[in-house]
């Protein structure tokens, strides 16, 4: 171990050594040895090995091997080399709103010579000035492709843009763990909640901004769609294309917008005259988000024995298994039945074929939740907030829906 010493010279060794004591502590010497930090100790024979010290395992730098960390160098410094005022590069590297009338060019300066002179802002210094964290919660029900990714998408890009770290927590639908986690957050500072098709709790002393919120509660801004001109626009576009016997995919009971959801098919139907038979109405039940629970119910509306030429489902993920299950018992889509789903997710136009769809402009909605929470935010205390903001669906007719044949 002595002939790798060079290597160590800025390593903390810990050793054991006898004290030299003097009376009446002479006694305890012989009873413990205490535990000393030093630099480059003389280590004695007894100790030493003719092994190589191990070393835990660690995660790869990606900085070649022997290569030093490059010092940090302060903003005043940085400010000096770009000849700028320190408050200019201050508003670019933490992404203030305020940045946006530097022009850009000078925005990317101020970057780029960051790194190259490796600066790294104090995160901690400027929570401490501004007694704040810079960070908000996002709870949603799980994380998978569709809904909630593309909400989280939105979420995301501006909280970026504006300089904002978060935490998401997925609550599984697990009613503890939805009362448990706003009350977590605030624990950790977090400074506002997004809270995605999940019901919003009472007693929280944060801004909230709830996406797919229907109820009211104090505090918190709902995102929600125009559910009524949805189901209009779905139920029309079947009817126009002669649909009469159509199946309905009804939501799961937790989920936020299962209710008026249905609440607003029904009145749909009712305005164009469209009598929707009970027996060709299935309900998913199952948590999973998968394709699964939507094939599971349409076999079982399928086995019912009620013929029916469309099939309207609760959204794209459940429609996507319903067509399975259509063409496993022998109906093509869509000359035999013609199916639309609700949300418009990613993978929507790739499916064969391609799905026609309600859209949800998801991803915006995830922006809107996030710039409106930051503006409740940043304004000053008891400034009035809006109750809920309304987003507009729209249709989106692909390869999945046909003419009724006669």
């Amino acid at each position: 171990m002595h002939s790798t010493r060079t290597s160590h010279d800025k390593s903390i060794f810990l050793v054991f050594v006898d004290l030299e004591v003097h009376q009446p502590c002479r006694n305890i010497r012989k009873k413990f040895r205490i535990a000393a930090c030093c630099r480059n100790p003389v280590v004695p024979d007894y100790a030493r090995t003719t092994h190589p010290m191990r070393r835990s395992k660690t995660v790869a730098s990606t900085r070649p091997r022997g290569e030093a960390s490059a010092p940090s160098v302060s903003l005043k410094f940085l400010a000096e080399h770009l000849q700028l005022s320190p408050a200019t590069v201050s508003l670019v590297i933490n992404r203030s709103p305020a940045a946006r009338s530097i022009p850009h060019r000078t925005q990317e300066r101020i970057r780029e010579a960051a790194r190259e002179l490796n600066y790294r802002p104090n995160f901690m210094a400027r929570s401490l000035r501004a007694q704040r964290s810079f960070t908000i919660g996002v709870v949603v029900p799980e994380i998978s492709e569709g809904y909630a990714a593309l909400v989280l998408s939105g979420i995301e890009d501006h909280l970026l843009e504006e300089g904002y770290f978060y935490f998401v927590v997925s609550h599984r639908h697990r009613a503890d763990l939805i009362e448990e986690y706003p009350r977590l957050l605030q624990q950790r500072a977090v400074e506002g909640l997004i809270a995605v098709d999940t019901a919003c709790q009472k007693g929280v002393l944060i801004p909230v901004v709830a996406v797919s919120g229907h109820r009211e509660v104090e505090g918190v801004t709902n995102i929600v769609l125009d559910h009524a001109r949805a189901a209009k626009l779905a139920l029309e576009h079947l009817v126009t294309l002669g649909h009469r016997n159509i199946a309905f995919i009804k939501g799961q009971e937790f989920s936020s917008d299962t209710e008026i959801r249905w609440e607003s098919e029904l009145g749909a139907a009712k305005e164009l005259g469209l009598e929707i038979d009970e027996r060709l109405v299935g309900q998913m039940d199952s948590e999973s988000p998968s394709p699964e629970v939507g094939y599971g119910v349409t076999r079982k509306l399928l086995a019912a024995g009620e013929g029916f030429t469309a099939l309207f489902a609760f959204n794209d993920i459940s429609a996507i298994g319903a067509i399975r299950a259509l063409r496993e018992a022998g109906r093509r889509v869509p000359e035999d039945v013609s199916v639309v789903g609700f949300d418009d997710i990613q993978s929507a136009a790739f499916q064969n074929p391609g799905l026609t769809t309600v859209r949800q402009p998801l991803r915006e909605m995830g922006v809107i939740a996030a710039e409106t929470l930051l503006r409740r935010i940043n304004a000053p205390a008891k400034t009035p907030y809006p109750k809920a903001i309304m987003v507009e669906p729209e249709l989106i007719v692909r390869e999945s829906t046909a003419k009724a044949k006669p």
